[in-house]
């Protein structure tokens, strides 16, 4: 697949890996994950911050979606973003795919903020936009089979397989980087994918008119 038929996740992943290496090499990367990353504290407005310019609270959702905190961060999303995302791109329209992304990281985030409202640290990286990516493709386009549970359909099943493949693998990232569970905002990758399951059938009804 040529990087034209998937000009939206090609780009956010150039994107994300440019800004990485640009504020490693000039020493800017924790001061940009302090005031562009999303701290849901910032919401009461009752946290003090340090002086100079923040992002506005309401972009954060967006802007932390393009930090990553460590290069095994950044590589293993931009894998999974461009595997899953690009095909399905091809498909599904760069619109639809844009509604993915922006409402898998608001939805992300408004499921760590959820789960933790008054915490100061900052949540960061793409997991809560490709969750949404990864629940419409086990969703809609995986091939790969699994049965059903009780009353739970089989496309569902395979839905959640992969979910809880995604959040253990981002699991052992974090232990391999030495930050332990509570580096992983687990809350957004659930947000995100579930935002991807509620989207997936709308988006295809609105890209292919309904059929």
């Amino acid at each position: 697949m040529k990087p034209q038929d998937a000009p939206l996740v090609t780009g956010y992943a150039l994107l994300c890996a440019a800004l990485f290496v640009v504020l490693t090499l000039s020493g800017f990367q924790t001061e940009a994950i302090v005031r562009a990353g999303f701290v849901p504290a910032r919401w009461s407005g009752e946290l003090i911050l340090p002086p100079g310019p923040f992002v506005p609270f309401v972009l954060t959702p967006l802007t932390s979606a393009f930090l990553h905190g460590s290069l095994l961060h950044l590589i293993f999303n931009l894998v999974v973003l461009l595997y899953i995302g690009r095909p399905l791109e091809a498909p599904m329209g760069t619109k639809a795919i844009a509604v993915l992304l922006v409402v898998g990281a608001c939805a992300g985030a408004f499921a760590q903020w959820l789960s933790n409202p008054a915490s100061v640290v900052p949540m960061i990286g793409a997991s809560g936009a490709i969750s949404a990516l990864i629940a419409v493709f086990a969703l809609i386009f995986s091939r790969s089979q699994a049965p059903a549970l009780g009353p739970i359909p089989s496309h569902w099943v395979r839905a959640l397989w992969l979910a809880a493949a995604w959040i253990g693998v981002q699991l052992l990232i974090g232990f391999a980087g030495g930050a332990g569970f509570g580096a992983i905002a687990i809350w957004a990758h659930v947000g995100g994918f579930l935002a991807g399951l509620l989207l997936a059938r709308p988006l295809l009804r609105w890209r292919f008119g309904g059929r």
